[in-house]
C-alpha cells in the first residue's frame, strides 16, 4: 500500500510562511518551500482543520488573522456544526470546523485532525487513478467524496469534486498555474489527472 507521508506547500517567502503556519498550529502539519511558479485564482485544494468546539475554532481563526490570514467565509453555525474558512498570506486555503455547537471546556488552539481536500474534475476517475497506485479506500460517496486510508499520515487525503470545493470554500472554482503544493509518499514520483504532484518523500 503506498503511504501518504507529507505536505509541501510551495510559497514565494518560506520564512513567512513558517512563522505564519507556526502561529496558526498547522506547522507539525506541513512543510513550506520556495516557488515563484506562476497560479492565479482557486489553486484545487484546501487544507481542514477540524477541531472538538466551536470556541477552538474562534482561537485558531484568530491566530490565523492575527498571523495575517484573510477572512473566506466568517465562522458560522451550520447544520453540520460550526466553522469558517481562512486563506494564509501564501494563498493556502484552511477550513476550520466542528461538528459540535456548544462549547463543553475552555478554548484552545487544539487541532484534532487534519485533511488535504484535492477538488478534483472527476472523483470516481481521481479515485481509480490513485486506487491503481495502491492508496487504499477509506469511505467513498459516489462522486461526490473520497477518502483514503492514511493512518501513517499526521494528515487525511480526501477527493472531492472542484466546483463543490470551491463553493466550499467561498471562492471561485475558477484558476490556472501552478497548484502550488507537492505530496510526498513512498512510490515513484507521479502527477495525478488533475495536475497534483507527488513525489518521493526523503527519509
Amino acid at each position: 500500500m503506498t503511504s501518504f507521508e507529507s505536505v509541501t506547500l510551495e510559497v514565494p517567502d518560506p520564512t513567512a510562511a513558517d512563522t505564519f503556519y507556526q502561529a496558526f498550529g498547522l506547522s507539525p502539519y506541513v512543510n513550506v518551500r520556495v516557488s515563484d511558479a506562476p497560479t492565479t485564482g482557486f489553486r484545487g485544494f484546501a487544507l481542514s482543520l477540524v477541531v472538538s468546539q466551536p470556541g477552538n475554532v474562534d482561537a485558531l481563526i484568530g491566530a490565523a488573522l492575527d498571523a495575517g490570514a484573510t477572512v473566506l467565509k466568517p465562522a458560522t453555525k451550520g447544520f453540520w456544526g460550526y466553522g469558517g474558512v481562512v486563506r494564509a498570506p501564501d494563498g493556502t486555503i484552511c477550513k476550520v470546523a466542528t461538528s459540535k455547537k456548544k462549547d463543553t471546556g475552555p478554548a484552545t488552539r487544539h487541532i484534532d485532525q487534519v485533511a488535504l481536500l484535492l477538488g478534483v474534475a472527476d472523483v470516481k476517475a481521481s479515485k481509480r487513478f490513485y486506487v491503481e497506485r495502491d492508496l487504499a479506500v477509506a469511505k467513498s460517496f459516489g462522486g461526490k467524496y473520497v477518502e483514503f486510508d492514511t493512518q501513517a499520515s499526521a494528515v487525511t487525503l480526501a477527493l472531492y469534486p472542484r466546483r463543490a470545493l470551491a463553493k466550499d470554500t467561498g471562492v471561485s472554482q475558477e484558476g490556472t498555474g501552478s497548484h502550488r503544493i507537492v505530496i510526498g509518499s513512498d512510490a515513484t514520483p507521479f502527477t495525478d489527472p488533475d495536475g497534483f504532484v507527488w513525489e518521493t518523500a526523503s527519509v
